[in-house]
């Protein structure tokens, strides 16, 4: 079973990720693939940095990924440039973790961009995990540092609820406390286990 899990910047998608991975789930984190194939060394970070300039690059030879960020994010032509070098990286080594995965196994795929990329067909449930933009404003700026504004930006750049909702077929509103959260990924969880009648549609909220 296939299950994409998917939210804005913020929202608590990774939360729900790593709950279900600790209930038995394989996870793959779109992120960590986003990471792994611009490494230092690797082709992805030098295509990157031949088009955006070396200076994207920290001291240490990593992607400064955060610079970058305040440039694709600010230029949707820079970041349709970004995304044509990355993404083809990206699908490669997800469909190599796709396919190392047992075939009885649950497989959560946390993507962010599950929506704008059209990647629905791709997976059995799609779980779209929602949160106040006030609250995700908050989160992001705690855990990254960059100013509010910049949030914004981010949250702008991507699909809205309304869009995202069509595509789901389970939504949890992440307006309530972790272990609310907790709570709610573990009962859909219980839910996957049931197969297809008990997961399709229900709407878990944490508060």
């Amino acid at each position: 079973m296939k299950v994409g899990v998917t939210g804005g910047i913020g929202s608590g998608k990774s939360e729900v990720s790593r709950v279900l991975a600790g209930c038995g789930a394989v996870l793959v984190d779109a992120d960590e693939v986003a990471r792994e194939v611009v490494a230092p060394g690797s082709p992805g970070l030098a295509a990157v940095l031949a088009a955006f300039g070396e200076d994207m690059a920290r001291p240490d030879g990593s992607l400064d990924r955060q610079r970058l960020g305040r440039v694709v994010f600010a230029d949707q032509a820079l970041r349709r440039r970004l995304n044509d070098i990355v993404h083809p990286l990206i699908e490669r080594r997800t469909a190599q973790l796709f396919a190392a995965v047992p075939p009885d196994a649950v497989v959560v795929h946390d993507v962010p961009l599950l929506v704008e990329n059209d990647l629905v067909d791709r997976y059995d449930f799609v779980v779209v995990v929602e949160a106040p933009v006030a609250d995700r404003v908050a989160r992001v700026v705690a855990r990254t540092g960059l100013g509010e504004d910049e949030v914004l930006r981010r949250i702008a750049a991507q699909a809205d609820d309304a869009s995202r909702r069509k595509a789901a077929d389970v939504v949890i509103t992440n307006g309530g406390t972790v272990e609310e959260l907790h709570a709610r990924s573990r009962q859909l969880w219980n839910n996957l286990q049931g197969g297809e009648k008990a997961v399709r549609r229900p709407t878990f909220h944490s508060k």
